[in-house]
């Protein structure tokens, strides 16, 4: 495995990888822009927000916004009103402005480093991300950012970020799946993932699945998250847990399906695994999430407020 050591070897991986995962990413992660999509996206910025939701938000900021599955779905159901989005890969961008056409929304994107955003200072009333902490090199740096570019009164909610715990607990699922794969391509008839199709880039640039495990640099326990908000001048910090059953469930899932040929995945076998999902993530919400410490959780939710 590739061994990270810089600032810029990380960034540049990063950028390799999403630009590679770009074109299958939301079909990889089942990301949605209905109105499946609007309640997840929804409900996790309110599990840290509350009523603060509820008046909506002028100038939205996302970092790290991929493909624009929580922007995008914010501006759809009308608590974002004006979005800009970031991410350090083209790829990504190039994917996010195609499902922005395809839906008919209005989004200004920027290709920016979050340790150097773009932007005058008190530009935003809310800065958000998903799934992107995790990979940034000098957090503090972004986060002194993400306190810029806001105005006073403005929010930050980040999601969809690893627990130090959960991290470990995935692994287990993933080894479960890996072990249980032939059977599962047996029994529903899918042969093996072709070969990545190669070019003369191929050994600069990589795999896609090899620079996949690389590109998660960080894992954090709740007390990192609320530390560096804190610390960056930020206010009324909040850090919450979500999905444990739901993850376990989905990361086998993942793991298994990424060994099969995505043409032979029967669609009862997806439908079975979203709707699961699902399912699993409401018995978390109602029953583990109000009960169990954040740092059980596999993912962490942060918000916080600059005065």
């Amino acid at each position: 495995m590739e061994v990270l050591r810089t600032a810029d070897e990380i960034r540049d991986v990063n950028t390799r990888y999403h630009d590679l995962a770009a074109a299958s990413y939301d079909f990889k992660w089942g990301i949605d822009f209905g109105d499946v999509g609007q309640r997840q996206v929804t409900s996790k910025i309110r599990k840290v927000l509350g009523p603060a939701l509820e008046q909506g938000f002028e100038y939205s900021l996302e970092v790290g916004a991929g493909t624009g599955y929580f922007s995008l779905n914010l501006l759809r159901a009308g608590i974002v009103r004006h979005a800009t989005c970031t991410d350090i890969s083209p790829g990504m961008l190039r994917a996010l402005l195609a499902n922005a056409e395809r839906l008919r929304l209005g989004v200004k994107t920027a290709r920016a480093d979050a340790e150097a955003l773009p932007f005058a200072e008190h530009s935003f009333d809310l800065v958000l991300g998903h799934a992107v902490l995790h990979h940034i090199p000098h957090l503090e740096r972004a986060f002194g950012e993400f306190h810029r570019v806001l105005r006073p009164g403005g929010w930050i909610v980040f999601a969809g970020e690893p627990s130090r715990f959960g991290d470990r607990l995935a692994s287990v699922p993933k080894r479960a799946a890996m072990a249980a794969a032939p059977v599962w391509r047996w029994v529903i008839r899918a042969a093996p993932p072709p070969p990545p199709p190669t070019s003369p880039n191929a050994a600069m640039n990589g795999d896609e699945h090899d620079l996949e495990e690389v590109v998660d640099i960080h894992a954090f326990s709740p007390g990192d998250l609320a530390r560096f908000a804190r610390t960056a001048g930020f206010a009324d910090v909040r850090v919450r847990g979500e999905e444990l059953l739901a993850n376990c469930f989905g990361w086998f899932n993942r793991v298994l399906e990424s060994t099969a040929d995505p043409d032979g995945v029967p669609m009862l076998w997806r439908q079975y695994a979203f709707h699961g999902y699902l399912l699993l993530q409401r018995v978390d919400e109602r029953l583990l999430e109000p009960r169990l410490p954040p740092a059980v959780f596999y993912n962490l939710l942060l918000a916080a407020r600059r005065p």
